[in-house]
């Protein structure tokens, strides 16, 4: 993407990536470890990445063991933008990685986890 493209998108706050249902009950936070600019948020069952601070650097992307990190360009994240930018404004910012949940493997790669988001906060 060339530098002005990517300067107008940070501006028009398009959110770069976005965390899908794959997240739900694995919540690695691998992700978390390697953002530069710390833009991921916590909830007690899955992570969110903040439209606002987010610079499209796609870094997080190939760290995810559960691979629920797509660009909003891709179809997989649509569903999952506006739930993103809702759980950003109220849940806790997370910066490092903590420990998996102890069942993430049993639930990684699962369907249709989208109605065992927890709308708690993490941590």
């Amino acid at each position: 993407m060339p530098a002005a493209s990517r300067f107008q998108r940070i501006l028009e706050n398009d959110m770069a990536y976005v965390v899908t249902e794959n997240c739900i009950k694995c919540k690695y936070q691998d992700c978390v470890e390697v953002c530069p600019v710390d833009c991921f948020y916590e909830g007690e069952n899955f992570l969110v990445i903040n439209p606002d601070e987010c610079i499209d650097c796609g870094v997080c992307e190939p760290e995810c063991p559960a691979e629920a990190i797509f660009p909003d360009s891709d179809p997989k994240a649509t569903a999952w933008t506006d739930t993103n930018r809702q759980y950003a404004g109220s849940w806790p910012n997370i910066t490092r990685k903590g420990d998996a949940p102890a069942d993430a493997d049993d639930w990684k790669g699962k369907p249709d986890k989208a109605k065992l988001l927890s709308p708690n906060p993490g941590r």
